[in-house]
């Protein structure tokens, strides 16, 4: 199947999910479900990634500058920087993609592989828009947050280590993270999430949807959701940033 097929299939997919809900109750329902598995069920891993993820930044920076004639307040400056403008949105979204994004792809295709699917759409419910937008408006709420989240545990991660390794003092890393702060970084950053939501919660459920086979190719489609999501992710990372920086 040629890319121009899979294009086009994504987009007829997407397209197919604005229709007016058979029962708002139910979509509701599903949509609050996905809230809780996307984002809920992913804190503790965010959590994990985003603190080691501050803590390893602010050593490995003091490591490299060894000039006294630079303040340690600058150890805080570049953790904040690089934690908000890159580790937080595109390191978590790519772990994201393999938690979620592997998630989505195999609950959907085992749902067609089962003919789950089949009998919904025998039953009159636009399956496209039940199953598919929930996930997707339920990632493009929820990851941004958990971004948001990563931000503040990573800094703090970074706090917390240069505290714990007598680089440097809390004193002079609150300092740090209030000299020339850019405000317009963190607008970057959440641009970024929803973004990255987008990729990690539609490119899965485009190859879960469309799933032909049995157990062995829910497993194929899965994986491969999991690498085109993150190659698009850092495909829009860098459209991004020539963009918007």
């Amino acid at each position: 199947m040629t890319l121009f097929t899979h294009i086009g299939r994504y987009i007829l997919m997407i397209k197919g999910m604005f229709s007016k809900p058979e029962n708002y109750k139910m979509y509701w329902k599903e949509f609050m479900h996905q809230c809780v598995e996307i984002g809920i069920r992913s804190i503790g891993i965010v959590a994990i990634i985003s603190v080691f993820m501050g803590a390893v930044s602010a050593v490995q920076t003091a490591y490299q500058l060894v000039s006294p004639v630079i303040p340690k307040s600058t150890i805080a400056q570049i953790v904040r920087d690089t934690v908000i403008l890159e580790f937080a949105p595109t390191l978590v979204c790519i772990v994201l993609a393999g938690v979620v994004g592997s998630k989505i792809a195999s609950e959907l295709g085992n749902m067609r592989v089962s003919e789950q699917i089949d009998a919904l759409e025998i039953m009159g419910i636009n399956t496209k828009a039940y199953l598919v937008m929930p996930k997707i408006l339920a990632a493009l709420i929820m990851i941004p947050m958990l971004v948001v989240l990563s931000m503040v545990l990573g800094i703090w991660g970074g706090r917390f280590a240069g505290s714990a390794s007598n680089i440097l003092s809390t004193d002079t890393f609150d300092k740090g993270l209030l000299e020339s702060f850019v405000s317009y970084n963190v607008f970057f950053a959440l641009a970024k999430a929803y973004t990255f939501a987008f990729i990690i919660s539609s490119i899965p459920a485009y190859y879960g949807y469309n799933v032909k086979g049995g157990a062995l190719e829910i497993g194929r489609s899965s994986t491969k959701s999991v690498v085109v999501s993150c190659v698009m992710i850092l495909f829009a990372d860098y459209i991004l940033a020539a963009l918007l920086l």
